[in-house]
């Protein structure tokens, strides 16, 4: 069983907190048994607002984590505390995965974790995170940065976009997925988005997308254009792309291509389909075509994806 350490300090943002423990610690129906093993993991009890959080285990033990979640706090001009960073740099050296949420980047790059490496928090601490470290790549318009063993979100919603990223690196698309609809959210945004958006889903009926964005993807495995998702929301292209960017911060083509790879990832998971099945399945053609394509996306080549996560299944 993975075990998931959620860090609490005095001072912390509640709301960071409260999304990690809902992906990582809620009873889901659907996901695999045993599911995350959450801890809280505090110096003592630690008052948050109104609430108090009694800790199930002090920092002392958070390199006994797989998985350590350092949420944000409100006050980034106070240097985060010493026994933190140090515990959170412990861990780090143990082999657990730090991911931090908001500003927790500052608890990251005190522990020196960050150096060298790209990094994102929150756009409106994103300066100051790079004056006062300036070894740090900090990345102001990202949903969040997947370094392997170090990762890194912006703020609120980006944090449980992480989260979900984390839990399908874990245990793939098609239980991510089961784990979003129970939180009633998008089940995939890309790290690489943008942070300010605007309206990251159409939240209303009567949204331009809110109709064209399920229809394209129950034709994912048509060769769609921007001309066709124009014509179909009775748009011109150069207004659908302003409502794509606006709606999802990225363009029509992007979107559609985000779309083909995470299809491709879930029947590559799920079904013992050829890459070429897989290819027209997903509307990207060719074998040759899916290849290039999730290789740029994901880093692998589709069989080397469907290995992988095979092998660490069983």
């Amino acid at each position: 069983m993975s075990t998931v350490a959620l860090v609490v300090t005095e001072g912390m943002l509640p709301l960071e907190l409260s999304l990690a423990h809902e992906v990582f610690g809620a009873e889901i129906n659907g996901v695999p048994e045993p599911w995350y093993r959450v801890a809280v993991h505090a110096s003592g009890p630690v008052r948050l607002g109104r609430f108090q959080v009694l800790p199930d285990a002090g920092l002392d033990q958070l390199a006994d984590a797989h998985t350590v979640i350092v949420p944000g706090w409100a006050d980034v001009d106070a240097p985060p505390p010493a026994d933190l960073v140090d515990a959170v740099g412990a861990a780090y050296r143990a082999g657990a995965r730090i991911a931090s949420l908001c500003t927790g980047a500052f608890v990251l790059a005190a522990a020196g974790l960050l150096d060298g490496r790209r990094a994102t928090t929150h756009w409106a601490h994103t300066r100051t995170l790079a004056a006062r470290h300036p070894r740090i790549e900090v990345d102001p318009d990202v949903l969040y940065v997947d370094n392997g063993q170090v990762l890194t979100s912006a703020g609120k919603a980006a944090a449980l976009d992480l989260c979900l990223h984390l839990v399908r690196g874990d245990h793939g698309s098609a239980v991510a997925n089961t784990v979003a609809r129970n939180l009633v959210v998008p089940p995939h945004r890309a790290g690489g988005q943008a942070q300010f958006v605007t309206a990251p889903v159409p939240a209303r009926d009567d949204h331009p997308l809110g109709e064209l964005l399920p229809w394209a993807m129950a034709r994912i495995d048509q060769p769609l254009t921007v001309e066709d998702l124009a014509r179909r929301a009775h748009l011109s292209t150069r207004h659908l792309g302003r409502h794509f960017r606006a709606a999802t911060g990225t363009t029509p083509l992007r979107w559609l291509q985000d779309q083909r790879i995470r299809r491709a990832q879930e029947l590559l998971e799920s079904t013992d389909e050829s890459v070429d099945a897989i290819a027209t399945a997903t509307g990207l053609g060719t074998a040759t075509s899916l290849r290039r394509h999730f290789r740029r996306a994901l880093g692998v080549p589709p069989d080397t994806y469907r290995r992988t996560f095979r092998d660490a299944r069983r």
